[in-house]
């Protein structure tokens, strides 16, 4: 397969060829809302993005706990968040091209089935580096699924349909890490941790039935080759591409915000001035349905404002969450969390729906690079920021995720000139060829 070589296809995302009508009874067999399918699908991947989320980050509200029963510091507990992360981080390409031959469904079901049984021992880690190692496992399992679900939307929805099926998808996520942490909160407070990830585990279960049984079986998947000179070409055009770069790293940089923030945040209510009880604090991670929302809304923004001009009101709203959290009031701090949430959801969508838009060959391989950036960007953001924590305190986290949100904006300005840039030399080549 050819490398992906003109930018100009590829300048704007939401920009990409679509069929001339979404109507459910045209001729694009692919499903679109109100047609046969839809809803089975979209709540199949809500499903599995709820269980992948309340797996990955099952740790991450306990990890004060966690520290007390194994003596350890905020930077190493961290880890149990981080190793499973960085482990998706590095499985999720060759996973990917596994997809790309014996199918999405089938990588996506055996993935969420391996991460469900992990998840049942996690509670019976004897050490903290079995729990790692465990977690590790969990996050290398889970690797399967986010990018081959984003290639089956790709392939299966039609495009003007994607961006809301992508937001559907990443706002299960959300309601995933939500509901995670709020359960598991209340229930650590009562039964210790190891009762908390338990019972996530077992809801994790039920999510991974009930997706099976729903997931509709692909129309429009075409098997491709596992050979690693295709799949070397594959990847190298992606990187190739420029828009994709900017995206991969852009996603990269919003988590990092977001790992350092939500692993740390525990550790700061649980401390003076706030001293608040487990049950609350994993309550606060009811914010995450902002992150549904905004998710969920993200198409439409983008319809509005295009790509990067939301890219832009993501990354300033981040960053005023991240001024409202220096606050030492507990209302402030909650709405700076709210902001934060917001403004990441909406990027992340924004970013992860524009590399399926733009990639128009090995949409697993595109979206897979994507998801390894986008993890790697939560393990650093995991592990600097509980580092950043323990040196400098809460600022010092903030001032991590506020650099990694200019960067986005950077990125984000780089992307704009170089839009205008192509357009001038494009009108420029136009009109010498018309003198002639």
């Amino acid at each position: 397969m050819p490398p992906v070589s003109s930018q100009a296809a590829a300048t704007h995302a939401v920009a990409a060829p679509v069929p001339p009508s979404s109507d459910p009874r045209s001729d694009d067999t692919r499903m679109a809302p109100g047609g046969p399918g839809y809803r089975r699908m979209s709540l199949a991947l809500f499903l599995a993005g709820v269980a992948t989320f309340a797996l990955l980050y099952s740790t991450q509200a306990l990890l004060p706990l966690i520290s007390e029963d194994f003596g350890a510091s905020a930077s190493t507990a961290s880890w149990t968040v981080s190793g499973a992360t960085f482990a998706l981080a590095l499985c999720v390409l060759p996973l990917s091209a596994l997809s790309e031959r014996f199918g999405r469904r089938a990588v996506m079901t055996a993935s969420l089935s391996v991460a469900v049984v992990v998840g049942l021992l996690v509670p019976f880690a004897p050490s903290l580096g079995v729990l790692i190692a465990l977690r590790a496992l969990q996050g290398a399992a889970l690797a399967g699924l986010p990018a081959s679900a984003m290639a089956y939307l790709a392939e299966e929805v039609r495009p003007k349909a994607l961006i809301a099926a992508i937001g559907l998808f990443v706002a299960g996520n959300s309601i995933g890490g939500m509901s995670g942490r709020v359960v598991g909160g209340w229930i650590a407070q009562a039964w210790g941790w190891r009762a908390a990830v338990g019972v996530i585990g077992v809801m994790a279960v039920v999510c991974a039935i009930a997706f099976r049984l729903l997931l509709p079986a692909p129309k429009h998947f075409t098997p491709g080759s596992l050979r690693p000179r295709a799949l070397a070409r594959t990847v190298g055009g992606h990187l190739a591409n420029p828009l994709l770069r900017r995206l991969y790293v852009i996603g990269a940089l919003f988590m990092t915000v977001f790992g350092a923030v939500y692993t740390v945040i525990g550790y700061r209510l649980t401390a003076a001035p706030f001293s608040l009880p487990q049950g609350v604090v994993g309550s606060i991670f009811l914010v995450y349905l902002v992150g549904t929302l905004s998710s969920a809304a993200a198409g439409r923004l983008v319809a509005r404002l295009g790509r990067r001009g939301t890219l832009y009101l993501a990354a300033g709203t981040t960053m005023a969450g991240l001024l409202l959290a220096l606050v030492p009031l507990f209302p402030v701090v909650l709405l700076g969390l709210v902001l934060i949430t917001a403004g990441f959801f909406a990027g992340h969508a924004t970013a992860s729906s524009s590399v399926s838009h733009t990639a128009t060959h090995g949409r697993a391989q595109a979206s897979a690079l994507y998801q390894s950036a986008y993890y790697v960007g939560s393990s650093v953001g995991s592990a600097v920021g509980a580092m950043a924590f323990h040196a400098r305190g809460w600022a010092g986290t903030v001032g991590l995720g506020f650099v990694a949100v200019l960067g986005v904006v950077s990125l984000t300005v780089w992307g704009t000139y170089a839009a205008r840039a192509q357009r001038r030399g494009a009108t420029a080549t136009a009109r010498t060829v018309a003198a002639h």
